[in-house]
């Protein structure tokens, strides 16, 4: 069984959706339709899957972005994820390959992701990889604003 990697599509909607379950976010068919149109739409964004037997075994989700930190586009790794099923055999390392390759071709040199406390594999994965441990991630649920908030111009007025 030969994997191939290519650009996830629309129709992956139902496989993507059982590998977000995979990865412990809860997730219908219906909702991974409803992100993944603006994901696929957005030319920062980038979804590459990884597929066995016409059957879709693994995703990586990653973003291009400007900061306030540094003069080029930063990437990072969204969301990765391996079938239960098809994982220890090369297709996380070969998803990571393809999404730095697309990285490259965009003139990003530094890639930043996200991995919970809890998943001590996928941090063993990842410094395998190459990449090192260098802060903490926060995060915070906001409840939606009822009001918009006021904000000065952004004029150069000052």
């Amino acid at each position: 069984m030969a994997l191939i990697i290519r650009d996830g599509r629309l129709n992956d909607a139902s496989d993507l959706a059982a590998l977000m379950c995979e990865l412990g976010y809860e997730t219908t068919t219906t909702e991974m339709r409803e992100r993944l149109g603006p994901i696929l739409g957005d030319a920062r964004c980038s979804t590459i899957v990884g597929e066995m037997d016409n059957k879709v075994c693994g995703m990586i989700g990653t973003l291009a972005y400007a900061s306030h930190e540094h003069n080029d586009l930063s990437g990072k790794i969204i969301a990765l994820v391996v079938s239960k099923k098809q994982r220890r055999n090369g297709i996380g390392r070969a998803l990571v390959a393809a999404a730095e390759e697309d990285f490259a071709r965009r003139r990003i040199t530094r890639v930043t992701l996200t991995a919970r406390f809890e998943r001590e594999g996928a941090h063993q994965f990842y410094e395998a990889l190459g990449y090192a441990r260098t802060g903490f991630r926060f995060a915070k649920n906001l409840r939606a604003a009822s009001a918009p908030l006021t904000r000065r111009s952004n004029s150069s007025q000052g």
